[in-house]
């Protein structure tokens, strides 16, 4: 199965569920599309997540969004981020797509091929 962290409004977004969709068609795979805005990821989720993506938390975290100033996040740790990203699902970078034991941030969308590559 491959998951993808969606957010439909964004172009970026788009474009890596494109192509993750044609993989998965092409190889008969399941995808799960984590519309997170709609279904935040918990802080447990977001942890594993950070896990498969091999990063660190500020990786995973749109710092030009509003909430990250409002928050004063911009020296927080690890913890503090995964906490303020499942409080304000906003902040996460997308799109984020796990197949296996790995994850990448597809930014730009055709980073998604390394990872579904192998």
């Amino acid at each position: 199965m491959i998951t993808i962290y969606h957010n439909p409004r964004c172009s970026k977004s788009r474009e890596a569920f494109a192509l993750v969709e044609d993989f998965a068609q092409r190889n008969a795979l399941a995808v799960e599309v984590v519309d997170y805005l709609k279904a935040p990821p918990t802080f447990e989720q977001l942890s594993a997540l950070k896990d498969l993506l091999g990063c660190r938390a500020a990786d995973m975290v749109r710092s030009n969004e509003e909430e990250f100033a409002a928050l004063g996040l911009a020296q927080a740790g690890d913890e503090a981020l995964l906490r303020a990203i499942a409080d304000h699902p906003k902040l996460l970078q997308r799109p984020i797509v796990a197949y296996g034991e790995r994850a990448v941030i597809a930014r730009p969308p055709e980073l998604v091929n390394g990872l579904l590559a192998g």
